[in-house]
């Protein structure tokens, strides 16, 4: 079965933004790239599709409602591969972790993974993070965010689709519980030094006064090794709402 057909057949995962293709929209941070996907991948889809992916709606979810409990919720955007988002899902049981991408591929790797590992407490949704956060998750609400090595677009005519701008900051920040943060990972020293700005311009706290020291909870990914293969520094942004 193709991308195209698989979509064609779960019209649930085809639309990853809510405004009509073609539409208006002032920043937009990703890019869609096809990737042939395994036969793993597929039945991953096919069987466990409605057990551990949320889908976008109009109206506010919770934590008691996607996961049965009311154990803290941290949202995890742009997970990549997912090496990160199932491994800290494992070591946090207490955790509930709602993981956004729009990437198919990794989608469906993390979806055959939940499956493989039994995890209770992960769940993911392949849309787009903005409209999700705006339209799905109460304000005051998250306990944490975890975007690990977001899209650098290091081309300066293309900063302006760089994820950690001041609108989705506060947007972040909005929806963030009192002592709740955003942790952020980047390879990039220009794109880390933005974050720092735009984090602390929106009323967060940062305990660290500059980048933060390696957190030892936070799994390697596979763009952490790329970064480090490129003689890159790895530099962490943690700010806590007050």
């Amino acid at each position: 079965m193709t991308e195209e057909q698989l979509l064609n057949k779960y019209p649930s995962l085809a639309r990853v933004e809510r405004r009509e293709a073609g539409s208006f929209r002032q920043v937009k941070s990703f890019v869609l790239r096809g990737q042939k996907l395994k036969d793993y991948q597929i039945r991953a889809v096919e069987e466990h599709l409605d057990d551990y992916a949320v889908f976008y709606r109009n109206g506010l979810i919770s934590s008691q409602e996607i996961f049965g409990n009311s154990n803290p919720m941290v949202i995890e955007i742009g997970f990549g591969m997912g090496e990160a988002t199932v491994q800290i899902a494992k070591d946090n049981p207490g955790i509930n972790y709602l993981a956004i991408e729009v990437f198919l591929y990794g989608f469906t790797k993390v979806l055959s993974r939940i499956d493989q590992e039994g995890l209770k407490n992960l769940k993911i949704m392949r849309f787009d993070a903005t409209e999700v956060l705006e339209d799905m998750i109460a304000d005051n609400s998250v306990r944490g965010f975890h975007i690990f090595f977001p899209d650098p677009w290091p081309k300066k005519r293309h900063h302006n689709r760089r994820l950690i701008q001041t609108p989705f900051a506060q947007l972040l920040a909005s929806k963030l519980e009192k002592g709740g943060y955003i942790y952020c990972v980047t390879d990039w020293r220009e794109y880390a030094e933005e974050m720092l700005e735009v984090l602390s311009g929106c009323g967060l706290k940062n305990p660290y006064n500059g980048f933060a020291p390696a957190i030892e909870w936070r799994p390697s990914t596979g763009f952490e090794r790329k970064g480090l293969e490129a003689q890159r520094e790895i530099l962490e942004v943690y700010t806590v709402k007050e």
